[in-house]
């Protein structure tokens, strides 16, 4: 059974949702914890897209650790089917979460971590490592302090470390001298930012929801200021992919982005630059334009006003040099999940249900979670992480059932398609295998080609090299070795 000092906290790094879940389900379970958040307030990152509105309901982003703390202190929950922005999740659930006696006491805001050590032991030396506390340093205001914990769950998210628009993952040329014309998140472009973008050429740069949601704010904003131009540059070859399972998505407004955006783009508003790989970008007559190749050709998008850089973000693993860190070379994200988030394998918005012992790190009770836990893949959703946090407190209470019991509800995407083929399948949700091989053929590499038994190309590998399989077309009661639904 797991036993841990009790003497000595888990510290928590990051008070955004998935960090004060983890502090929910560790005080329900009477473990001491300690929070330590970089920004001024709770939900800090949330805050920086406060105008945004997600697109899951209420219901799937409220913790259930989290919701019976709340609802013992007369917190009254939001609509279930309502969807909310940011703004909503910090005032109506992370603040009064944040400001609960369970929870206030332990909170330290403007709080910085520095580097996270084993006590006297570097990350080579082996001799009673597992039994050395973590020394977390912190940077509180001008002053560094030192804090000793038992565990340490790293929930600080990728945010504040946005990707370049660079095509080989680094900054194009130019990109640092003409940061004041890029925004490197998602903007408020019908609020506060209105005047930054009205009656500009903007060019968008990036494939997932935050650059729709962009590009959909702007084409609004075009209808006031008929002179806003809009652009969208992409690496994808396709659009069928970006715009999702629309009317079959079980989240009704993450479908609709789908629809919308294809309407937009078959409505001839916006200038397509696709596949478009920026290497530079230059100064041209009080405007910027923006080289690159376009099908392996040169190509420039000239007089461009501003950028918006919705590249998405990658984790930061600077404070972590002394802990013996495992991830995987091309996501960077919890090596156990690559295979299900991998965009090269499949399209799938949902990964099967995972925890305690899927996030194992070599370091013994360090943990990665949230966002952070799916390095550079995109599809993360709140519910995962709050499952993910569920199961490492039962785990560090020695309740070994509950930790192996994962169970996570999410909603249907609406596809699960192979990324190397052109059609995209419907492929199920956790609560909903796979049925038919026309169902698996897109999922997971696509159907098998030697193994009858194997339910994917993935499954066929992984039973090749010895393992049980993917996990995929297996019964809807999940575990951690046997996940239902095709990888997702």
């Amino acid at each position: 059974m797991m036993t841990i000092n009790r003497e000595l906290p888990v510290a928590i790094i990051g008070a955004g949702p998935v960090g004060l879940a983890a502090a929910s389900h560790l005080a329900l379970r009477n473990i001491p914890f300690l929070i330590f958040e970089n920004g001024p307030e709770v939900g800090h990152n949330v805050s920086d897209w406060k105008h945004v509105k997600v697109f899951s309901p209420w219901r799937y982003n409220i913790d259930k650790a989290a919701k019976e703390i709340l609802s013992k202190s007369g917190w009254v929950e939001p609509d279930r089917e309502v969807l909310p922005t940011g703004a909503d999740l910090v005032n109506q659930y992370l603040r009064p979460l944040a400001g609960h006696p369970k929870v206030k006491p332990y909170l330290h805001l403007n709080s910085t971590v520095l580097s996270i050590t084993k006590k006297g032991i570097t990350k080579v030396n082996s001799h009673n490592r597992d039994s050395s506390p973590f020394v977390i340093w912190v940077r509180q205001e001008e002053t560094n302090l030192s804090f000793e914990a038992s565990v340490v769950i790293d929930a600080s998210g990728t945010w504040q470390n946005p990707n370049p628009i660079g095509s080989g993952g680094s900054f194009a040329q130019g990109e640092h001298e003409h940061r004041h014309k890029i925004a490197y998140r998602i903007p408020d472009i019908l609020g506060k930012d209105k005047k930054r973008y009205a009656n500009k050429s903007v060019l968008v740069v990036g494939g997932g929801h935050s650059a729709i949601n962009s590009l959909l704010s702007l084409a609004e904003l075009k209808v006031d200021y008929p002179n806003t131009r809009l652009h969208w540059a992409l690496h994808s070859e396709s659009l069928s992919k970006l715009y999702g399972g629309r009317e079959q998505d079980a989240l009704e407004a993450r479908g609709a982005l789908g629809t919308r955006i294809e309407q937009l783009v078959n409505s001839g508003q916006l200038s397509l630059h696709m596949p478009f790989y920026i290497d530079r970008v230059s100064s041209e007559d009080g405007t910027i334009a923006v080289h690159g190749l376009l099908e392996g050709k040169d190509h420039t998008v000239s007089a461009i006003d501003e950028i918006i850089a919705n590249t998405g973000a990658r984790p930061d693993f600077s404070m972590l040099q002394e802990i013996r860190l495992a991830r995987d070379p091309a996501l960077e994200c919890v090596p156990q999940l690559a295979e299900l988030i991998d965009p090269n394998i499949h399209s799938c918005g949902t990964v099967r249900p995972h925890g305690e012992l899927e996030l194992k790190q070599p370091e013994t009770n360090f943990y990665v979670v949230g966002v952070k836990s799916y390095g550079r893949a995109p599809t993360f959703l709140m519910a995962t992480g709050y499952e993910q946090v569920r199961s490492i407190a039962a785990w560090l209470d020695g309740d070994i059932e509950g930790a192996r019991r994962v169970e996570l509800d999410l909603p249907e995407t609406g596809v699960c398609g192979s990324t190397n083929e052109g059609d995209l399948s419907c492929c199920g949700s956790v609560s909903s295998p796979a049925e038919s091989d026309s169902e698996v053929a897109g999922c997971c590499g696509g159907a098998p080609t030697e193994n009858t038994e194997a339910c994917c190309k993935l499954d066929e590998v992984k039973k090749a090299e010895g393992e049980e399989g993917c996990g995929c077309g297996t019964t809807a009661t999940v575990t951690h070795a046997h996940a239902s639904a095709c990888c997702g």
